[in-house]
């Protein structure tokens, strides 16, 4: 694919991207988090929704987030990044005021939705922004920083979201993401504007056909709690929603601009680095959610206690995917993705074996939760350098898009599958089994991460 061509920087500008960047993973990845802890609160509002069904406030944003990540790769390189971040922002921004005006749970949801989307333009955009003009001998460290961005916001959400629903209620989580969105916007008028790579918009029916399949299956698993496996409807969604993604997938095979670019998946580091990065968002997304819901639910944590609890894990993780940026360009990408998966699967292997009944916060779960974190942070650089160093600069834009796809998607499958293993008067074991889940996924994504050999170029 064509790179866009844009003039040089100026010296404000460019100190500008790195923030513009960081800010919009920061907001994204934010949101994908910062709901779990509304779910008690939005059930508190809205009694007669189910637990099952409040969770689709964090399935829904993923599976739309996933959906339209990889379109949004190709559509930065064929629009400009430029204008790809600024409509992904201002969209993203509309649909967090219309989330906090939300009058009841089917307006809410739909919000979501559009919000979903709008940060997948986000994604790809910013990290293209930030690459641009960045030598390829700091492309990995730069590439750390962005992780880490995200990184930080996914673990530190359940914190934040836990201050923002006790002293203002849910829709706080949603209007604080206006005043940031709308600096943001400011910074990036300031940019110069990109001309787009010649060519064709990316597959609409592919993209409706991923999404569906996608939102198919993560329904049929959220529901099998209620309706069993065996029932008529769950086997239609799942084998449903697996049908369209077969079709998706068939489509973007011959497509000439397809929805997923499955040929960057036959390059072995690409599809390594993506299947670690779909394993590692199924263990996290599920994880941070069961961790809120335990602490409510079994120590009988206040929203806001739970929040602080939840966050100290987000400085680990910053700190590792910060470390990991700047050491992958002499270590290459799989101490960071395999080593990661190790230490999320040893605090797994503690959680499972000695998760205490009654409040152990200094003696287990602080220790768990900066030792997760730790894990986090590296996995989360590890699968996104490797995915876009294997792919080469004039494909970052897709190839980040299309590893952020891999993770949000294991992240809707996660937290489908937690619902689904979670009762609503949940006991211990309930607990661990999820724990056991998560703990296997992570084994999954060491395993996927021991064999990339990426390392950074330096051209």
């Amino acid at each position: 694919m064509t790179a866009t061509t844009a003039p040089p920087l100026s010296a404000g500008a460019r100190r500008d991207v790195p923030w513009l960047a960081a800010g919009a993973t920061f907001l994204a990845m934010l949101d994908a988090t910062v709901a779990n802890l509304a779910v008690p609160d939005l059930h508190a509002d809205f009694p007669d929704a189910s637990l099952s069904g409040l969770t689709w406030i964090v399935t829904l944003y993923a599976v739309l987030f996933a959906a339209l990540l990889a379109p949004a790769g190709r559509l930065a390189d064929l629009v400009g990044r430029r204008s790809l971040y600024l409509w992904g922002t201002g969209l993203f921004t509309l649909a967090s005021l219309a989330c906090a005006a939300a009058p009841n749970v089917a307006v809410l949801l739909a919000t979501r939705g559009v919000q979903g989307a709008a940060a997948a333009a986000m994604i790809p955009a910013s990290l293209a922004l930030l690459l641009h003009d960045t030598p390829a001998t700091r492309r990995a460290g730069a590439i750390g920083l962005w992780s880490a961005a995200g990184a930080f916001a996914a673990a530190v959400g359940p914190g934040l979201g836990g201050l923002l629903v006790d002293g203002f209620g849910w829709r706080a989580l949603f209007v604080i993401n206006v005043p940031f969105g709308l600096a943001m916007l400011v910074g990036g008028l300031r940019l110069p504007r990109t001309a787009g790579a010649a060519g064709r918009l990316p597959d609409l029916a592919g993209t409706v056909l991923l999404g569906a399949g996608v939102g198919g299956v993560a329904l049929g698993v959220t529901q099998a709690g209620d309706w069993s496996w065996t029932d008529a409807r769950t086997l239609a969604l799942l084998l449903g929603g697996a049908v369209l993604v077969a079709l998706a997938l068939w489509r973007s095979a011959r497509h000439p601009v397809p929805a997923l670019e499955i040929g960057m998946w036959r390059a072995r580091g690409f599809a390594l680095a993506n299947a670690a990065s779909f394993l590692y968002g199924t263990a996290l997304y599920s994880w941070l959610l069961l961790g809120v819901l335990y602490l409510t639910g079994e120590w009988h944590y206040s929203i806001l206690k739970a929040g602080l609890a939840s966050t100290p894990g987000a400085f680990t993780a910053t700190a590792a995917a910060v470390a990991m940026g700047r050491l992958t360009g002499r270590i290459g990408v799989r101490p960071a993705v395999s080593g990661g998966a190790l230490i999320m699967v040893a605090a797994g292997i503690w959680a499972v074996a000695g998760l205490p009944a009654e409040p152990h916060f200094l003696t287990f779960w602080l220790p768990l939760g900066l030792l997760a974190g730790t894990g986090m942070g590296m996995v989360t650089t590890g699968t996104a350098s490797g995915a876009a160093l294997s792919a080469g600069p004039q494909r970052f834009a897709g190839a980040t898009g299309l590893n952020t796809t891999a993770r949000q998607l294991g992240g809707a499958l996660g937290i489908a599958a937690l619902a689904a293993m979670l009762p609503d008067r949940a006991v211990h074991g309930d607990y661990t089994a999820i724990y056991l889940f998560c703990t296997l996924a992570a084994a999954g994504a060491g395993l996927a991460g021991a064999f990339l050999t990426v390392r950074p170029s330096t051209s």
